[in-house]
């Protein structure tokens, strides 16, 4: 007679390198788009700071895709993969799975919904920002350089409203992280 493991111990026993290596591809693309988010709220923080005159911010906010941030589009593409390689020893019936995709779906819908349009903003003011102090600085004056186009409350709304929208999208990452590794 022959005894067939289930549950978690039939996944660590039918588990082989594909299955590992999706698996780094899962956890690396959390750490990638978790990552981006702190960097994002970081950045808007020196440039609440610092201005929009700091060379670090200006690379940073140089016009772009933010497509670090975007790898967190991938963690339930590869989460999806994992289960079906898992040989049913985890299902979207488990609570664990389904809670982790809700938190997924409540920070991707706020990075989109809020942050990386917010981050396009704050490019939009640095962009303009360095323009003035090219013009002040060819021009002499020293004034222009301190009138960016885009006013200094609103730069300090965007970079504001960057901060605290990266601060919530990687608390709930952090749940989500905590509840795919405890898997209560």
């Amino acid at each position: 007679m022959t005894i067939v493991p289930s549950g978690p111990a039939a996944a660590t026993l039918t588990r082989g390198a594909a299955y590992d290596i999706v698996l780094l591809a899962h956890v690396l693309s959390a750490m990638i788009g978790f990552g981006a988010v702190i960097v994002a709220g970081g950045y808007a923080l020196a440039l609440l700071r610092s201005g929009p005159g700091s060379e670090a911010v200006l690379r940073y906010y140089r016009p772009g895709v933010n497509w670090a941030g975007r790898a967190l589009f991938v963690v339930p593409v590869l989460g999806v993969i994992l289960i079906g390689m898992s040989s049913g020893a985890w299902t979207f019936s488990d609570g664990w799975i389904s809670t982790g995709l809700l938190l997924w779906a409540v920070a991707a819908a706020a990075g989109e919904m809020v942050l990386w349009p917010a981050e396009r903003r704050l490019q939009v003011a640095v962009a303009e920002g360095a323009q003035a102090a090219e013009v002040a600085q060819a021009a002499e004056v020293a004034q222009a350089a301190s009138a960016a186009p885009s006013s200094a409350p609103e730069l300090r709304n965007g970079c504001l409203r960057v901060i605290v929208t990266a601060a919530a999208v990687d608390a709930v990452l952090v749940v989500a992280t905590v509840v795919m590794v405890a898997k209560p």
